[in-house]
């Protein structure tokens, strides 16, 4: 059964089809507020937390995916640099480094115009693909960072896709 059956897509809120998802993959999350869900991903690196939020002003679901961060300050302007380079390369989505909370951010708006309804597949796909991108910059990440590699050096890393694991 497809995940949008378990659902009359026109009269369903985004948020409530987030919590499915959530409960579906077994996730832990927090319904914050009836526009606002949180939740917490266990990747291969770390534990993402996704924010997913409903604005009816403007018709968009927006999703922040997170993990924490502190780079030394004279690693930023490589860090900067980086994330110009990695979000050149991602289509949907973009990075930001927030500075006072000390996070990166994968964040991503599903605009649903024109009373439109984001099916379940849509957000189950907007989900995985913010992890797929944190799980794939993370090393790279790491590696300007802390480490003494440029950014074209280190986002090699990431463009390396490897297949199965060892």
């Amino acid at each position: 059964m497809a995940l949008s059956e378990q659902f009359i897509e026109d009269e369903t809120h985004p948020i409530d089809i987030v919590e499915t998802l959530a409960e579906h993959h077994d996730w832990d999350f927090d319904r914050i507020a009836d526009d606002q869900i949180a939740m917490a991903v266990v990747g291969q690196w770390r534990t993402y937390s996704i924010t997913l939020a409903w604005s009816d002003f403007d018709e968009t679901l927006r999703m922040i995916c997170t993990f924490e961060m502190d780079p030394p300050a004279e690693k930023l302007p490589a860090l900067y640099q980086a994330l110009n380079l990695i979000n050149d390369a991602c289509w949907s989505g973009t990075f930001t480094w927030w500075t006072a909370q000390k996070l990166m951010v994968f964040r991503y708006g599903l605009v649903q115009s024109g009373g439109q309804v984001a099916s379940a597949e849509q957000i189950d796909t907007i989900i995985r693909a913010a992890v797929q991108n944190a799980e794939r910059y993370y090393p790279a990440f790491q590696l300007v960072a802390y480490g003494d590699q440029p950014p074209e050096q280190a986002l090699q890393v990431a463009i390396a896709e490897a297949y199965g694991r060892a």
